[in-house]
């Protein structure tokens, strides 16, 4: 007789809508339970996608006390038990004093979430969707085409962590934001389209600015300083496959694989001319944040190191790679529209911001990530057999699909000229060698065999050169002094590992501290920087950074990045101490011929300023300290 009330009861107070899409079980619910459960439910309805309001398909719905403490719904078919928990909330919330709008919230999320598992599996199976899969996170395996990583490392910056359960969970809990959160076309724009598109249907929602956050990390001979760059798509000119020359180890010998974005200065009209903008084109590369003094090659095969996707000014990577590192990069351009790009933007931020992965030199390296980001960012290219393992392998395959034009790169003078090509700088030592010898009798044969002289040797010819073959011998010393910085850092690396004692003590003649709680403390500074959504830690919010998010997140950029500087200050000064006096006395003696030479350089008549001459700043006055390792430095040699 009760269940007959119920019943009746519910076929009084339920509206037309509501009549054709749901039933409700009432068994043990006072009237007044049942009316509230009948305006949960139409407040849930009412929220859904038309076809499912219109669906002739009939869901049922039950509150149960005997679902686990942590779950709210479940789903079995076309019967959804709901948590008797959320209903107590609901009639509770005002007498409790909490907002009405969040216990509401609660339970009407419940049931949106598993009304989608509902249509999901009743025959929609969107979650099982390619598209999907490759937005959530669920990767595509490159050694094993067809299968995708049994995990998820698009961790960060998640709006309830259930979504990374399974693929099933994702489609849910995802629906259930796209529905009932105004701000989810702005914070996951992509999925949002995807959603729109699958349910044919979107909710009203806020207006989002045209604008994609990156946080930019600027390492240099100052010790690191980082912000959040508002980059507007309509900036970005192109997209070009930026590729390392390989070297000689072997975590390097195949090359980087990096994108390089052609970003046109403010202001300027977007054409052509924007490749002459190099100071504000940015590079997005995967690397490994590798946390030890000498990075491990065990580690980096087997995944132990986490795996970041980096964003980077240009002149910064050049200088990494043809200065230090002196290996070449190419830059290829890609045949993408302006669609395209600004998907693909939106994908590497969203990734800059949530994505954790992890590296492994074989089968999650650069290129393998590389690739996957192209493949997720750009729908065009899912189609295309594009896995790689290798950086040679993915330009091949990009120029064999007609997405990779090569033919900038045919004239190399060419390509030098409008920056298609960086050479090594070893090359430019020889020319700048070259323009030296012409005015003096220089006593080596070349670049490299000057700058192994003693650094004593070659002060005397400092002193005979002309204002041309000046200029040329800065930038030889200064390639001088690079090299024996890279000698110093080495030399501090062997004795910080040599033995457990020398990693705590104290620097040999004082220094102020230990070098390696300085150093450890700038991999900790540096591990925030490197990981964006780190820099939000306190605050509510998922995907990409709204407004006030953004705020936070560049006072506490700005703050790690002004800890680095301090901390490479005092880094320095203790590593100082710890190199050999041999050592010592070389970098004084270095540091010495290049404040002779700028010197000379400003007396000269109309030459102010020495640091544009070779792109340095703050040359002279840092030549003398001996270098940290760079072992904060977000990199991995591939």
């Amino acid at each position: 007789m009760r269940r007959w009330l119920a019943a009746l009861l519910l076929v009084l107070v339920q509206g037309p809508l509501a009549a054709s899409a749901w039933t409700l079980d009432g068994e043990g619910l006072t009237a007044h339970e049942v009316a509230a459960s009948q305006a949960l439910l139409e407040a849930a309805f009412a929220r859904m996608p038309p076809a499912w309001r219109d669906a002739p398909r009939t869901i049922d719905f039950a509150w149960s006390a005997t679902l686990p403490r942590d779950v709210h719904g479940r789903a079995r078919g076309s019967r959804v038990l709901l948590a008797r928990s959320l209903l107590d909330d609901w009639l509770a919330a005002p007498q409790r004093g909490s907002t009405t709008a969040d216990a509401q919230r609660a339970a009407i999320a419940t049931v949106l979430h598993e009304v989608a598992h509902v249509h999901d599996r009743g025959g929609g199976h969107w979650s099982r969707e390619p598209r999907l899969l490759d937005l959530a996170g669920w990767q595509r395996r490159t050694l094993t085409p067809g299968l995708r990583t049994r995990a998820n490392a698009v961790v960060d910056r998640s709006p309830d962590r259930r979504e990374l359960a399974s693929p099933a969970e994702f489609w849910a809990v995802n629906v259930e934001h796209f529905l009932l959160d105004p701000t989810y076309r702005c914070r996951r724009p992509a999925l949002h389209r995807h959603l729109a598109g699958r349910l044919g249907w979107s909710p009203a929602g806020a207006a989002c600015g045209p604008e994609i956050p990156f946080v930019v990390v600027h390492a240099g001979s100052t010790g690191g300083a980082a912000s959040v760059l508002m980059l507007a798509p309509s900036r970005v000119q192109a997209v070009d496959y930026l590729l390392a020359d390989g070297d000689g180890p072997p975590l390097s010998r195949w090359g980087h694989a990096m994108l390089r974005l052609v970003v046109c200065a403010p202001g300027r009209k977007a054409g052509a001319d924007c490749r002459l903008d190099l100071q504000h084109h940015l590079v997005l590369s995967f690397r490994a944040f590798v946390d030890d003094v000498q990075p491990s090659s065990w580690r980096g095969l087997t995944g132990g190191y986490p795996s970041r996707l980096y964003a980077l000014p240009l002149d910064q990577v050049i200088d990494e790679y043809t200065k230090v590192e002196l290996r070449g990069l190419r830059s290829i351009p890609l045949r993408l529209d302006a669609g395209e790009i600004s998907g693909l933007l939106e994908r590497a931020a969203q990734l800059h911001w949530a994505y954790d992965g992890r590296y492994r030199f074989i089968t999650n390296n650069c290129a393998v990530e590389t690739w996957r980001l192209l493949h997720a960012g750009i729908p065009r290219l899912a189609n295309a057999d594009l896995a790689s393992t290798t950086p040679g392998g993915l330009l091949r395959r990009l120029r064999d699909h007609g997405i990779a034009d090569l033919l900038p790169l045919a004239d190399p003078a060419r390509a030098r000229r409008l920056g298609y090509r960086f050479e090594p700088a070893n090359a430019q030592y020889d020319a700048m060698f070259a323009v030296a010898r012409s005015g003096l009798a220089l006593p080596a044969a070349d670049a490299a065999a000057w700058m192994r002289m003693p650094p004593d040797a070659r002060t005397p010819w400092l002193d005979r050169a002309g204002l041309r073959a000046s200029a040329a011998l800065l930038l030889l010393e200064e390639a001088a002094l690079r090299h024996e910085q890279a000698g110093a850092r080495d030399e501090l690396k062997q004795r910080l590992l040599g033995s457990h004692r020398a990693r705590h003590a104290a620097a040999p003649t004082g220094g102020g501290g230990g070098v390696a709680p300085t150093l450890a403390a700038m991999r900790a500074e540096a591990g925030q920087l490197a990981r964006p959504a780190s820099l939000l830690a306190g605050m509510d919010g998922y995907g990409l950074p709204q407004a006030a998010e953004r705020a936070w997140a560049e006072q506490a950029a700005r703050a790690h990045g002004a800890g680095l500087v301090r901390l490479d200050a005092l880094l320095r000064t203790q590593a100082r101490d710890w190199i050999t006096p041999a050592r010592r006395a070389r970098l004084d003696a270095i540091g010495s011929n290049l404040a002779r030479i700028a010197r000379r350089l400003r007396a000269a008549p109309g030459i102010a300023d020495v640091d544009g001459v070779a792109r340095h700043g703050q040359t002279v006055p840092a030549t003398s300290r001996a270098p940290p390792p760079a072992a904060w430095r977000p990199s991995w040699r591939s």
